[in-house]
């Protein structure tokens, strides 16, 4: 049996990530998650902020994150 999480995701495997005004295509979920939790545990303040959001975004299983409101 699947986890909730799992049913929730998109099943999409490409994916875009837009942070900071920089667009970046990404083939593999797991990647991107891992890049911007990096991301946003390195930083502080607004660029925290901005990289928190993508990252949540990408938990939540959309396949267009961005950090624009």
């Amino acid at each position: 049996m699947l986890k909730t999480p799992e049913l929730a995701m998109n099943t999409r495997r490409n994916l875009i990530t837009v942070c900071n005004g920089e667009k970046r295509r990404w083939n593999n979920r797991q990647e991107a998650q891992a890049f911007f939790l990096e991301a946003m545990m390195s930083t502080d303040g607004e660029e925290h902020e901005r990289n928190e959001c993508v990252y949540i975004q990408l938990l939540n299983g959309l396949s267009y994150c961005s950090d624009e409101d």
